[in-house]
């Protein structure tokens, strides 16, 4: 599994953003696709995540200003980024989970990372 990472710049707070994670290569595989973010100096951390049964997930952090959502059709998951404030600045990174049995029945269990894209809140 190969994920683009797109959509990150350069907003003043309050603004919103779209990120957008393009899948590609064993895309049926794919289990959980999540949005993560990394600040400088600090730890990466899960903002969002969406099952393949679009049930989701968000950090605390972010709930209410974030909507994570998926087309089956682009292959690709979006992370809808209102309100933002300049503690969201950060790069974000998504990821797949993803599982896929053998021609002899064994699973297989893998997580794929997609390139960092910055998002920037500032005046």
């Amino acid at each position: 599994v190969q994920l683009q990472a797109s959509g990150g710049g350069l907003v003043q707070p309050g603004g919103a953003l779209r990120l957008s994670c393009a899948a590609s290569g064993r895309v049926s595989s794919i289990r959980t696709t999540g949005w993560y973010r990394q600040a400088p100096g600090k730890q990466r951390e899960l903002v969002a995540d969406i099952s393949s049964g679009r049930s989701t997930n968000y950090a605390n952090s972010v709930k209410g200003r974030v909507t994570i959502s998926r087309d089956n059709a682009k292959n690709t998951v979006y992370l809808q980024m209102d309100s933002l404030k300049p503690e969201d600045t950060a790069v974000y990174y998504c990821k797949a989970d993803t599982l896929y049995y053998t021609d002899s029945d064994e699973p297989v269990v893998a997580a794929y990372w997609g390139q960092g894209t910055l998002v920037t809140v500032s005046a």
